[in-house]
């Protein structure tokens, strides 16, 4: 019989282990944090300098730990001396997966600089926004991005990086190529960071029709980094999984965008920091992410449960090697419960895995694994974890016992610091150090956390959080719309997909089709309804004149 979640606990975090946890007050507030855990992000880059060791795998590209730091302070070197970047300022990355996102991550934080990370699904509206509202000093960006944010750069006088631009693309005056700015041999400048530097701006939807800037700092995003290395140290203390896993050296796949929260963190920077091979994917495709499982012998698939589901579906499965995954899971979206056994069943030596994490928490959160995820598996993990606390608790506040339902909350280091420039969000989701996640939950007697529905009015579809309002806000600018009322309908394969109830006004006519190409020129195409009604009657109402969203999927899609 191996420890319980609470041993392992115990063992993993401490005295004299690496991931050794103390009490620590800050600002009237006491969270356990990791003793070890480096004060700013540049101490763990480099801990890469000149290593040898395969880090990107990329297409036909290999990349060095070495390689990717001499390009790190290139390009620090340049954004400070050619474009005048200083400690503080905004850049912006805007492109898909490539080994120059990685680059233009690290080389931001290193020079004290904020990186705003841009979703590259993002119209050219939002991007206008973002872009903004950010008030960026430079943009750095793929062909397709340079081209969407070059009018909003343009009016905003920020400057702009092509990272891989196609030739055929005229530039812009102020975009300059990749390789004109960096000039290996330079050497990174010198800056004074800190545990409360702040250093990510990572965007989430807005219930307003506007996305929020969630601000982490160097401290939080360590805690963060360490945390999802710690998890690995508590299960390997349980041994909670009949299968042996993969003996193999760790190797990560990244299938989730890096302008995410969980391809950031818990991949691409763990890899960074722990020195781990990364085999990256431009875009999600099961049968390429099949072929370099086998070839690169992954160990670890982190993604959304939608491309777990992806995998095992594969009509050529059974043809490729899958021995070498040791675990299969990830987060960003509910699980149904039969896909825990189907990865359990379908992986030679993979486990399946889920966690419960936000951009609010920098990803991490409790997480269930191996036995657990069959034994409880409507369960997103086990609490506390070591540097978490989770409570559930009612409108007024109040803690509640095991088995009730109420709002989680959550308490750690590794939460965000707020929303930039929005004080009155901030204060509404942290509150005396814990972050209210807008989710309704409940705790078992065991001490396991389930998910059960949100506060907030959000659809989450493959790991893409959608507001309802922001969809909502669009459909009502095409003349034909009366009233529109926009929520979730289940899906097995991407979670939930987006739904509407449109009630036209009197003598208008709008199709589907219609109706859709409206949208794809205001939102990006994962918000965009799949299924749509159209009614001539009032849109179902309750006694304060809210819509009932919960019976609309009854009334018009049943």
């Amino acid at each position: 019989m191996g420890l319980s979640f609470q041993e392992a606990n115990a063992e993993v975090g401490g005295p004299g282990s690496p991931f050794e946890v103390l009490d620590v007050q800050s600002d009237g507030v006491t969270s356990r944090r990791f003793k070890n855990a480096p004060s700013n992000l540049r101490q763990f880059f480099d801990t890469a300098r000149g290593l040898d060791e395969t880090f990107i795998v990329y297409e036909d590209e290999e990349w060095t730990f070495a390689e990717v730091m001499e390009d790190v302070d290139a390009l620090g070197y340049a954004l400070v001396n050619r474009f005048g970047v200083a400690p503080g300022d905004r850049v912006g990355i805007a492109m898909r997966n490539c080994p120059e996102w990685i680059i233009s991550f690290a080389a931001i934080l290193s020079i004290g600089a904020i990186s705003v990370s841009m979703n590259a699904w993002w119209t050219e509206q939002e991007l206008d926004y973002a872009i903004n509202d950010a008030e960026l000093s430079v943009l750095i960006g793929d062909t397709e991005r340079i081209e969407r944010g070059n009018g909003a750069c343009q009016r905003a006088n920020v400057r702009m990086i092509g990272v891989r631009l196609d030739e055929l693309a005229p530039l812009a005056p102020q975009v300059e190529h990749w390789h004109d700015v960096l000039v290996r041999g330079q050497a990174m400048p010198e800056v004074a960071l800190h545990a409360d530097t702040d250093a990510t701006i990572l965007y989430t939807s807005g219930t307003t029709g506007f996305p929020k800037g969630a601000v982490s700092t160097h401290g939080a995003i360590c805690q963060s980094v360490m945390a999802f290395s710690s998890g690995a140290a508590v299960q390997v203390a349980r041994r909670s999984t009949d299968k042996t896993g993969s003996d193999l050296t760790p190797c990560f796949i990244l299938i989730v965008p890096l302008f995410h929260v969980t391809g950031c963190i818990p991949v691409m920077l763990t890899c960074f920091s722990f020195h781990v091979k990364l085999v990256m994917m431009y875009r999600w495709e099961p049968e390429r992410a099949l072929q370099l499982i086998e070839r690169h012998r992954v160990t670890i698939f982190v993604g959304v449960p939608t491309q777990s589901w992806d995998l095992i579906e594969s009509p050529h499965f059974a043809e490729y090697d899958t021995s070498s995954l040791a675990s299969v899971g990830g987060g960003g979206a509910p699980a149904p419960p039969t896909l825990m056994s189907r990865v359990n069943d379908s992986f030679q030596n993979g486990s399946p895995g889920l966690g419960y994490g936000m951009t609010e928490t920098n990803a991490y959160g409790p997480r269930i694994e191996g036995d657990d995820s069959l034994t409880h598996p409507n369960s997103t993990g086990s609490v506390p974890t070591l540097v978490m606390e989770v409570e559930i608790r009612d409108a007024s506040k109040r803690a509640l016992a095991a088995n009730e339902s109420g709002e989680i909350w959550m308490k750690s280091p590794t939460l965000i610091r707020g929303f930039w420039r929005k004080p009155e969000a901030t204060a509404e989701t942290l509150v005396d150090g814990w972050l209210r996640s807008g989710d309704l939950g409940r705790i078992d007697d065991d001490g396991y956390l389930y998910v059960e529905d949100r506060v907030k009015d959000m659809i989450i579809r493959a790991g893409e959080n959608i507001y309802s309002a922001e969809v909502e806000a669009a459909i009502y600018e095409h003349p034909a719309v009366y009233e529109a009322a926009v929520f979730g309908l289940p899906d097995e394969r991407l979670g939930e997909i987006v739904a509407c109830a449109v009630m036209l006004k009197p003598g208008e006519y709008l199709s589907e089709d219609g109706l859709r190409l409206h949208l794809r020129t205001r939102l990006a195409n994962f918000k965009v309804p799949t299924r749509v009604a159209f009614t001539n009657e009032p849109l179902p109402r309750n006694a304060a004149g809210k819509f009932l969203k919960r019976e609309m999927p009854r009334i018009y899609f049943s």
